[in-house]
């Protein structure tokens, strides 16, 4: 079999985001379990507010088609997206409504139409960004990728981590390499 390609990235710029952190393990769990995976970060790849008038007048921002490009040359994504008052970051809908824009020539919605994903959260409430997933799942599944059933939260996320951005405990760490190694069998079947 082919190895998939997975891209990782939080939901979040924040400097000190639990959920980079989060993206960080998340990746070297990926690749341990026999991806080739591309780790980025949503703050170097800054786009504007998605916005139709500006699509029209200007087309698609350079960034956005920096992220199209990297999401179209991966199989799969891995997403650590926070929750922001019960939802989906304005970054992480940003991103995607930017790259499910078609460019010239595309198929729509190819940047994500048959792309397997796993999704992940890490919060500091008591549910761990669960209910924030709940949109981030809906908004993927309609958009055509594979959003696969395993996902995980880690809650109380100001005390899950330690200085060195790690879990420290297995309770919150096997779930997240058992959510990347699902990822990576799952596509590499489909990918067959």
């Amino acid at each position: 079999m082919a190895t998939p390609k997975v891209l990782v990235f939080a939901g979040s710029t924040r400097g000190g985001s639990f959920n980079k952190k989060l993206a960080s393990i998340a990746a070297e769990d990926a690749r341990a379990a026999g991806a080739e995976v591309t780790l980025i970060d949503l703050r170097d790849i800054p786009m504007p507010l998605y916005d139709g008038d500006l699509e029209a007048s200007e087309g698609i921002p350079p960034n956005g088609h920096k992220l199209k490009e990297l999401m179209l040359s991966h199989d799969a994504f891995l997403i650590a997206s926070p929750e922001y008052n019960s939802s989906i970051t304005g970054v992480l809908k940003n991103a995607i409504d930017w790259a499910s824009r078609p460019s010239p020539g595309e198929k729509p919605l190819q940047c994500f139409a048959g792309k397997v994903v796993g999704l992940c959260s890490a919060s500091p409430g008591a549910l761990g960004g669960l209910r924030g997933l709940v949109t981030v799942r809906s908004i993927l599944t309609n958009i055509g990728s594979i959003v696969i059933p395993t996902q995980v939260s880690v809650p109380r996320a100001m005390e899950s981590f330690d200085e060195n951005g790690q879990l420290k405990d297995e309770k919150h760490r096997a779930p997240i390499k058992k959510l990347a190694s699902e990822l990576v069998a799952i596509t590499s079947k489909l990918k067959a």
